[in-house]
């Protein structure tokens, strides 16, 4: 049965005409697309249907569908293909809930030695065992196949994103007293220094920096030819060192030393240093986390020869981020512990304390700028 010979012409408003044109012009647009919208603004003008298809550069049948389409339905319909479904799908809703389900389970407790799936080895299980399973349609099944099961519910079985378990129970408390502290401090900076009885200092350590020489020597940028500095991949390594810290939120003053190790005695240490450098009238107070040192029956030893002189505050546990001096060990690794080569460990030991020393010529406060956790639970008085 031949098509029909004679069709109503298509009218177009202003902003259809306007939106045809541009799509007919556009360099973005599917080609399908701007190819569609030149038949259209061909039909329109009254050109006959085979010397559009001509223009245009395709085929009859093509310009035929396009026009029917808009005629019936309106120009946007014209451009776009219309949803059919030649027959009812092999693949039922039923079997594919088996395949998400299979996928929801990891491999190793179906017998398998691996821990994720991937798209082929869950292809595979799948052909295997889908006749038994009550799905032979499913018996030819190939990774594409899976997947588009798995596309349509946004599963990624062979990903893993990590997250973060709440261990303490007395986590919103702790992160409560923290935060309350950095209040106290913002207010405090507003008074003067020799005003203030208690110093609040952040305390932290960087344990793992690691002392590493280069087996040839570094070659500087040449212009014109090598734009970046050139450095052998071989290094050899001289041990690590560990950065116990102390930092000062009312000036930005950093106290630090830099050690083997960061047992009791070396964080004692760190505690005699402060309580050196600030007057002793004051009361320290320390944020810091619940590492075995802090709390050490060495270190208690030593708080209790100083009664009054220190006060901690713990972070709750896995709660580093609510130390403001992990925020001091990122400006270190921005700075001078980026790309660090040296000698010796001594070299490295020496480098680190000449960066701290840096700082502390240009001392920036550290600041927790963001009180709404707090504010939420039981805003501070303004009195």
């Amino acid at each position: 049965m031949g098509r029909k010979t004679s069709r109503a012409p298509l009218v177009l408003s202003d902003k259809e005409s306007q939106f045809l044109v541009e799509l007919s012009q556009s360099r973005s647009a599917e080609v399908r697309e701007a190819e569609r919208a030149k038949i259209l603004l061909a039909y329109a003008r009254g050109e006959p249907l085979r010397t559009i298809a001509d223009t245009v550069g395709v085929a009859r049948d093509t310009v035929y569908k396009c026009v029917d389409k808009a005629l019936a339905m309106g120009a946007n319909a014209g451009l776009r293909d219309l949803y059919h479904r030649p027959k009812e799908p092999v693949i039922g809703q039923d079997a594919k809930a088996w395949v998400t389900s299979l996928a929801c389970t990891k491999p190793k407790d179906l017998g398998y030695a691996a821990e994720l799936w991937t798209r082929s080895s869950l292809a595979k299980h799948v052909r295997i065992h889908c006749k038994e399973a009550g799905f032979p349609a499913l018996g030819k099944a190939a990774k594409v196949t899976i997947h588009r099961i798995l596309g349509e519910n946004t599963l990624h079985p062979e990903k893993i994103r990590y997250y973060l378990e709440r261990r303490d129970p007395d986590f919103d408390t702790k992160m409560r007293e923290v935060l309350v502290v950095y209040q106290e401090v913002a207010v405090q900076l507003t008074l003067d220094f020799d005003a203030r009885t208690v110093i609040t200092v952040c305390v932290d350590e960087k344990p793992g920096v690691q002392a590493i020489a280069n087996t040839a020597p570094d070659l500087p940028p040449v212009p014109g030819e090598h734009p970046t500095v050139a450095r052998d991949h071989e290094y050899k390594r001289m041990g690590t060192v560990s950065i116990l810290a102390a930092l000062d939120l009312y000036d930005g003053h950093v106290i630090a030393r830099v050690e083997d190790r960061h047992r009791s005695a070396e964080f004692i240490l760190l505690l005699k240093d402060l309580d050196a450098y600030y007057p002793q009238e004051a009361t320290i107070r320390v944020v810091l986390d619940n590492h075995s040192a802090h709390i050490s029956k060495e270190t208690r030893k030593y708080l209790a020869s100083r009664p009054g002189r220190f006060i901690y505050v713990h972070t709750p546990k896995h709660g580093s981020w609510l130390n403001l001096a992990e925020n001091l060990f990122g400006k270190m690794a921005r700075t001078f512990l980026r790309h660090i080569r040296v000698q010796t460990k001594a070299e490295l030991r020496q480098r680190i304390l000449r960066g701290i020393q840096e700082m502390n010529e240009q001392p920036v406060v550290f600041r927790w700028t963001k009180f709404q956790a707090l504010e939420e639970q039981e805003p501070m008085s303004k009195n």
